[in-house]
């Protein structure tokens, strides 16, 4: 007979705790992914910054394999240019030697290769090379 006359009541009651159950759940759930939306943020802010330096580095590297290929022969046979990201070299009376030391070293480097033309003049060689990084 008492459970009758507070049927309402309990009834009131458990949708009342069951609604409570709820919103907890529900704010736990946004607070969970409030937290992952800021750790992913923090780790594409850390990869982009990873990647920018590695650019930086490798430009870097390439200038100085690029620099190289003015140092490797002595500079009376070198006419040498660079804009920008563009370089052009015109290397004239090659021996043998130099001229596969050279184009070792073109090879070997990480650039964009636009134009490598050897002529054989005689027991010489001209080279005209341009590349990109």
């Amino acid at each position: 007979m008492t459970w009758k006359r507070y049927q309402n009541e309990l009834i009131a009651l458990a949708a009342f705790v069951l609604m409570f159950i709820g919103y907890g759940y529900k704010a736990v759930q946004v607070s969970s992914q409030a937290d992952t939306m800021a750790s992913t943020k923090h780790s594409v802010g850390k990869i982009k910054e990873v990647i920018a330096l590695k650019k930086i580095w490798a430009d870097k590297k390439t200038t100085k394999n690029v620099e190289k290929l003015q140092t490797l022969i002595p500079v009376s046979k070198v006419q040498w240019s660079s804009k920008s990201k563009k370089v052009t070299a015109s290397y004239k009376g090659l021996s043998a030697k130099e001229l596969n030391k050279l184009v070792t070293k073109i090879l070997n480097l990480p650039v964009e290769i636009q134009k490598l033309k050897i002529q054989k003049i005689a027991s010489s060689y001209d080279v005209e090379f341009k590349c990109k990084w």
